[in-house]
Order: C-alpha cells, then sequence, then structure tokens
C-alpha cells in the first residue's frame, strides 16, 4: 500500500516529497544563519570574547603587562578611591550630556529642513554627511590645525575682524566647548539622516488635515511631528549616548586630553592605564567594565523614559 502526495508509505514512513519538501523548508531556514555566520564569528573573536575576559582579567593586577596576580576587586577599590578617576568621570559626564543635547535638538531641526527643500535636497544631505565619512583621527587633526592659536583658520579670521584670537585648546574653559563641538560637527549628519528616514514615515494625511483645521507650521511640528518622531528620537538619544561615552579618537588628536586634563574622557583613561607605563591591564580592564555598566545604565534609563513618555 502507497500512501498519497505528501503522506506516508505502508511502513509508516515518509514519502519523498514529504521529506523533499521538508529539507526545502530547513535549507531556507538555515540559509540566513549561513550568511551571517562568518560575520558572528569574527564578531565573537574579536569583540564578544575580549568584552567578556576583561571581567576576568579586572580581578588581577599586572605591573609590568606581563605577570598577573590576582587581586580580586582591589582594582575596582583603587578606581573608585582614585580622584583622577572622579575628575575624568565627571568630564564624561559634561561631555556626554552637551553632545546629547546638542546633537538632539541640532540633529532634529536639520532634519525638518531637509525635509521641507524641495530643490538641491540630496546636495545638502550628502555635504552634511561627508563629516561622518572622514576618519575621527583626520577630523581631530584637521580641526586642531584650524583652532590653532597663532596660525589657525579660525583666529585668523577672527584677527581680521578684530575680535581678537583665544586659546581654544589652551584654555580649559574653552577645550571642553570645542571638543562637544566637534563632535557635533562630526555626527550631525548621521543623527539627522536617522531622523529624516523618520519624518518620511509619518502619513502626510496628517499635516493637510491639520492645514484644513487651521493649524499653523509650528503647531503642526508641535502636536504631529515632535509626537510621531518619539521612536526615533528615542533612538538617536541612546546612540549619541552610547558614542558620547565611547569618544576618544577625535579628541585624542584634538586636544591628547589637555590642556591639563581638562578633556580626559573615560576612554583616554582606559587607554592610558592600559599602554602607558606603568601598564595596569586589570585596572584599565576595571575601569572598562564601569564603563560598561555606566553605559548599559544609562541606556535602560534612556529607554524607559522613553517608553513612558511613548505611552503618556
Amino acid at each position: 500500500m502507497t500512501a498519497g502526495s505528501g503522506g506516508r508509505t505502508g511502513h509508516g514512513e515518509l514519502a519523498p516529497t514529504t521529506r523533499r519538501r521538508r529539507r526545502r523548508l530547513t535549507s531556507r531556514a538555515v540559509a540566513p544563519y549561513l550568511f551571517i555566520l562568518p560575520n558572528m564569528v569574527v564578531f565573537g573573536l574579536f569583540t564578544i570574547w575580549p568584552a567578556l575576559n576583561s571581567f576576568n582579567i579586572s580581578l588581577y593586577d599586572s605591573g609590568n603587562g606581563r605577570r598577573f596576580n590576582w587581586v580580586g576587586t582591589d582594582n575596582y577599590r583603587e578606581i573608585l578611591s582614585d580622584p583622577e578617576f572622579w575628575g575624568v568621570a565627571r568630564h564624561t559626564a559634561v561631555f556626554v550630556v552637551g553632545f546629547v543635547v546638542l546633537v538632539t535638538v541640532a540633529a532634529t531641526a536639520l532634519a525638518l529642513l531637509l525635509n521641507a527643500q524641495v530643490r538641491g535636497r540630496g546636495l545638502f544631505r550628502a555635504a552634511y554627511f561627508l563629516p561622518v565619512l572622514i576618519s575621527p583621527v583626520v577630523v581631530g587633526l584637521i580641526w586642531n590645525w584650524a583652532l590653532e592659536r597663532q596660525n589657525g583658520l579660525v583666529n585668523t579670521v577672527l584677527g581680521a575682524m578684530g575680535l581678537g584670537a583665544p586659546g581654544w585648546l589652551l584654555n580649559p574653559n574653552l577645550a571642553m566647548g570645542v571638543t562637544i563641538f566637534v563632535g557635533l560637527w562630526t555626527h550631525l549628519g548621521f543623527y539627522a539622516m536617522i531622523l529624516l528616514a523618520g519624518l518620511q514615515g509619518i502619513d502626510p494625511s496628517l499635516y493637510d488635515a491639520a492645514r484644513i483645521d487651521g493649524a499653523g507650521a509650528w503647531q503642526r511640528v508641535r502636536t504631529i511631528t515632535l509626537p510621531l518622531l518619539r521612536p526615533t528620537t528615542l533612538v538617536v538619544v541612546v546612540l549619541a549616548t552610547i558614542a558620547g561615552f565611547q569618544a576618544f579618537d577625535f579628541i585624542y588628536t584634538l586636544t591628547g586630553g589637555g590642556p591639563v586634563g581638562a578633556t580626559t574622557l573615560i576612554v583616554q583613561y582606559i587607554y592610558l592605564k592600559a599602554f602607558e607605563s606603568p601598564i595596569r591591564y586589570g585596572l584599565a580592564s576595571a575601569a572598562g567594565v564601569i564603563l560598561f555598566l555606566t553605559v548599559f545604565g544609562v541606556t535602560l534609563l534612556n529607554y524607559a523614559i522613553g517608553r513612558r513618555r511613548e505611552a503618556i
């Protein structure tokens, strides 16, 4: 006795068509994972594993970078009692808050302008996105030259206008503001593109209905655009917060962390502890763990606040 199409044979086995169908379904389910497998292997070996191993290294100390001695949580105690660490943490907090607030506001305004513009929209999008494509190290070098006190482009222009020549990178009160500005200049185009995508996902009929009801341009932005843009804005805030905490490369080539440590952030602190004498891999790893927990906690807080506002 034979089974019909898709049935079983007389011995209780699946018919050939059923087996082929199941093999096709299995291959379709497995294929996507095979495509991402090489990338996941590289990501796991060079990102996930080092991150997990840093938890283990943070429990050891090494005065010369070679011989590791078990110290338990002593590295964490040393960091949390180090005035230098708290100074760096304060600088990092100032940078992150200033960067996130300014980049969110500026990116939203820029996205609104680009969304309203009809002629030359593509050209302006490319112009604002161009700094994102430049290496952060090169960005720091460019602005270091532009803001140089004696021969920099900015002070040359200001001097020609009779406005003096401020020491942008030499004055601790100015250096942090300059650092935040350069971070804003570097990342503005990226976050504006994210918000622009969110704007273009809003139903145009909502604006048409608001115009018929007599709502002005600002009323439409306040009552339609900004509320519907909240999920995208939350993404920008979270990404900008993570980028702010991880800022290092362009700051290192811009100010080197100076003057007198005024722009030294947490990632540079970790770098100095790990790669400058005396080499303290355990101490640097402990600082990295603290940074991870801080970023994770702030991200969860941002997400919780954002979800609560969406529910209101």
